[in-house]
């Protein structure tokens, strides 16, 4: 009885971080902010959907199964998000126009498709 009231909490407060992902997409205004709402709760609320498949079905290979997709999903959602996001600046989705910082801006070349690092000995100048 306690571990099903246990596993249906983890189930509702999974469900929620995944309603609030979704949300993220269709409010934020720009793809990088998108990114962020998708991701951070997106692995938040699976993680929470694969404790309470793991508190329900207490067999060792379910458990193993959850765990394994829990560390997926934590593994390969940010990479996913930075190749993303990284893919979109340089075709030229537009930023949102309240955005304060562009540290990419001109350091990125569209015709050789290289990007240079920053200049130490620039930023030492500026300070």
């Amino acid at each position: 009885m306690i571990i099903e009231l246990l596993a249906s909490m983890f189930l509702l407060a999974g469900c929620f971080f995944m309603l609030v992902a979704s949300l993220g997409v269709f409010r934020m205004p720009d793809l990088l902010t998108r990114m962020h709402a998708t991701t951070k709760s997106g692995v938040l609320g699976a993680g929470l959907i694969m404790c309470a498949v793991m508190l329900f079905f207490t067999e060792s290979s379910v458990t193993l199964k959850a765990l394994a997709v829990m560390a997926f999903t934590t593994l390969t959602s940010p990479i996913a998000a930075h190749a993303i996001g990284r893919a979109g600046y340089f075709i030229g989705v537009p930023l949102w126009k309240h955005t304060v910082k562009d540290a990419l801006k001109g350091r990125y070349d569209a015709e050789t498709h290289v990007l240079k690092s920053p200049d130490p000995e620039a930023d030492d100048k500026k300070s």
